[in-house]
């Protein structure tokens, strides 16, 4: 028998272990791009409940802890692994309704019907995952349930049948196979409910991790990153000039350049070691600065001297302000028949968005899926009686859903699956026809688009045969890996070129937070004088993380 109290400090364990582990569940992502934030999603979705339940009496019942459990996942779940995290408790909150203390045999069945509540939410259900994991599990816990057993022993065969069927998941999916890890959302399942059983065993709750933090290292462009960090609000002066120099020789002081370079301007920053020297100042005289760099040593070929006129980037920052202001979501009664929330990151991208007519902005995309609460306030800021939402990943269509049931007026989500359909969708809004028309015209125009994409590796892997290098370039077509480059802009100009089809007449390159708009321009020269007059190419700023390029062929 399971009491409230020992129910709620369970799923606060569960909570702080799957926190501890979550960046281990990340890195089991199949495809080794920087957006594995499975683990992330889980624990994000768990810690909603765990600050609640916090909040409850000890001697609160089974049902009240389910209860307080339920709700808080279902507002607080992001991405696919955390909404589906928080339809497996959403069945615990069914299958205790109404008891103070729970049996075997009622865990047994609030399995059941949390997995019941998640094959239901996914619309083609794919096994091999944690849906498979979980399900597995609460057969088991049926067969167990229906012998004399204390909720220890019970609890350990459900752990052993999920990590058992975990193990299976590698060669339930092709894909899963190929990379040689088992499911990301079963392993953080598994971590879940032995977290629990650990809590009822009656071991202490695990020290929370502390965040994670740089380490210290010589390496001066980590140094001169943090240093120069601290300025960022500072403009006494008007230009930014950055530069790094190779020394003439090893006994080259650069103490006495930046004592040269204090005399001209302020938020100096230093670093050197015995072949370079790198320079962060704000002055007037950015020439002479330059000019002074020459006794010491010669610019290296890459990166360039950077001059950035401050003021000037000051003047977009106020602006970006505006935008950042729009998370203060703000309840709003319906003044108008539609109304748009659109899911993105990065201020280009935000202000595209808010251009073409929708109303709210909620920031979030790969590796920072927003909550349903974060899309159901903003829902609510958006003065219409009908709402038109567009996730723009895959991770997010879930999340979003779960807010339609939760609106105080009609929501309808499109399943956009990346920012160029979003974009397209939004292009084929038409106020002059009502709901259900906008849905069929805006979901067949984004489903015209296919979707390209520019990252890089963040670990070292081998995928369908081919092995792959961390930090390597890679290219995915429709979020399948076509390639990998050591070159950004050459992989983002042969991703197009493979992408555009003989009836392709439009292309929209979007760069990111860390493609310049040089380098921009130039992919931009190249593709132009490829195609001539044959397709029309549009270049946008979208400052997205994670992301060099998107690129949008229709």
């Amino acid at each position: 028998m399971i009491t409230g109290k020992q129910l709620k400090a369970a799923i606060i364990h569960a909570a702080i272990l799957i926190t501890n582990q979550r960046r281990s569940v990340d890195e089991l992502n199949v495809y080794p791009v920087p957006d594995g934030d499975t683990g992330t999603n889980m624990s994000m979705t768990i810690s909603a409940a765990k600050r609640e339940l916090e909040l409850l009496p000890d001697d609160a019942t089974v049902s009240e802890v389910a209860d307080v459990t339920a709700s808080s996942m279902l507002r607080g779940a992001r991405g696919n692994s955390g909404v589906i995290t928080s339809l497996l408790f959403r069945g615990f909150s069914k299958g205790l309704a109404g008891l103070t203390t729970a049996e075997n045999s009622d865990f047994a069945n609030a399995l059941e019907l949390g997995v019941a509540g998640a094959y239901k939410a996914v619309m083609k259900p794919t096994e091999g995952t944690i849906l498979t994991v979980s399900r597995m599990a609460a057969n088991k816990a049926q067969e167990l349930a229906k012998a004399d057993l204390d909720a220890v022993t019970f609890w350990q065969g459900v752990l052993d049948e999920a990590n058992a069927v975990l193990k299976q998941t590698t060669e339930m999916l092709p894909a899963l196979k190929k990379a040689n890890v088992v499911d990301a959302g079963g392993q953080g399942f598994c971590i879940i409910i032995g977290g629990m059983l650990d809590s009822f065993r009656g071991e202490p709750l695990p020290e929370e991790a502390s965040s994670e933090t740089k380490a210290a290292a010589p390496d001066p462009k980590l140094d001169f990153n943090a240093a120069v960090a601290q300025y960022d609000e500072e403009i006494n002066f008007t230009y930014c000039t950055e530069y790094i120099i190779e020394k003439n020789d090893a006994s080259v002081d650069g103490a006495k350049l930046r004592a040269y370079l204090e005399t001209i301007g302020d938020c100096v920053v230093v670093v050197e070691d015995d072949e370079i020297i790198k320079v962060h100042v704000h002055t007037d005289a950015p020439g002479m600065a330059l000019t002074k760099a020459l006794e010491f040593g010669h610019f290296i070929n890459e990166p360039k001297p950077k001059i950035e006129n401050m003021r000037i980037q000051h003047a977009g920052k106020v602006k970006e302000a505006k935008i950042v202001k729009q998370q203060d979501f703000v309840p709003v009664e319906p003044t108008k028949d539609f109304g748009f929330v659109a899911v993105a990151a990065g201020g280009g991208l935000e202000r595209t968005f808010l251009d073409l007519g929708v109303d709210q902005v909620v920031k979030g995309g790969q590796t920072m899926n927003p909550s349903t609460d974060d899309i159901l306030k903003a829902i609510h800021a958006t003065p219409a009686r009908t709402v038109f939402v567009l996730p723009n990943n895959k991770n997010i269509i879930m999340a979003a859903e779960q807010a339609i049931n939760l609106a105080n007026r009609n929501v309808i989500v499109l399943q956009t699956r990346t920012i160029p359909q979003g974009i397209a969708a939004m292009l084929a809004y038409d106020e002059s026809v009502d709901a259900n028309e906008n849905r069929t015209q805006m979901t067949k125009a984004f489903e015209r688009v296919s979707s390209g994409s520019i990252t890089f590796a963040a670990r070292d892997s081998e995928l369908d045969g081919q092995k792959i290098k961390k930090n390597e370039v890679l290219a995915l077509d429709n979020g399948k890996l076509a390639f990998t480059e050591k070159d950004v802009n050459k992989a983002a100009y042969k991703l197009t070129k493979k992408m555009v089809k003989g009836d392709s007449s439009y292309v929209t390159v979007i760069y990111g937070a860390d493609v310049t708009e040089d380098k921009a321009q130039m992919l931009y020269d190249q593709l132009c004088m490829k195609f001539k007059d044959k397709i029309e190419i549009t270049l946008l700023h979208g400052g997205q993380p994670v992301y060099y390029y998107l690129i949008s062929v229709e």
